[in-house]
């Protein structure tokens, strides 16, 4: 797999996301689809950012919503662990309501939820956050926005949809995605056993090196 990689690299670090129609087949199905942030990227007080999302510091509610824990790499399409890069996600919560100023303030705001998070990956390229499961919003499917940041170059984003998802098929943006690739931003929020923390899911972040 690495000899074809190597040799569209360039390509795709000098044209961008366009440049990904070049590769062969099997080395797009390796890489995690790029997204639009979307238009709620948390514009008010961020009380916490840590990566627990259903408890902020000092207060002692829990956040609305079915507990989950999602975990996962950052790795390159050579299934190298990309280090010291920062992932952050945010989501509605469970009323549908986004930390956004511009957002419907018909609804109520969980005010235990952050929304919006973030986590260093380790040595091995890992990160985990605490969150709930994504619920639908308005004209979309349940999903996470995410991005990954590393110094000196343009973040990657995309959204995390979840596996099985009936709405996923009507979804406009989920839909956009080629359906080769689709599989590349579904997480599978299964049982994890736990009385308190109901579901677990694993998302791995397969990027080019230089996140083009």
């Amino acid at each position: 797999m690495s000899e074809f990689i190597n040799k569209y690299r360039r390509n795709l670090i000098l044209g961008g996301s366009a440049a990904l129609l070049t590769l062969p087949v099997q080395a797009r199905q390796l890489l995690t689809p790029r997204q639009s942030a979307g238009p709620f990227y948390p514009d008010l007080p961020i009380l916490d950012d840590d990566n627990d999302l259903t408890q902020i510091s000092g207060a002692k509610g829990i956040a609305k919503g079915v507990l989950a824990d999602l975990y996962g790499k950052v790795i390159d399409i050579n299934g190298n662990p990309l280090r010291g890069v920062r992932v952050e996600i945010w989501q509605c919560d469970f009323n549908g309501r986004y930390r956004h100023s511009e957002d419907d303030h018909s609804k109520p705001m969980d005010r235990n939820f952050q929304g919006f998070g973030k986590s260093i990956t380790d040595n091995q390229g890992r990160y985990r956050f605490r969150t709930i499961r994504p619920v639908p919003y308005p004209g979309r499917t349940p999903h996470i926005h995410a991005a990954v940041f590393r110094d000196g170059m343009r973040p990657f984003v995309t959204q995390i949809y979840v596996a099985g998802e009936a709405q996923n098929s009507e979804d406009f943006l989920f839909q956009r995605i080629p359906s080769i690739l689709r599989p590349m931003v579904l997480a599978d929020f299964h049982p994890s056993g736990d009385a308190i923390v109901e579901l677990t899911a694993n998302f791995d972040f397969i990027l080019m090196e230089g996140f083009s």
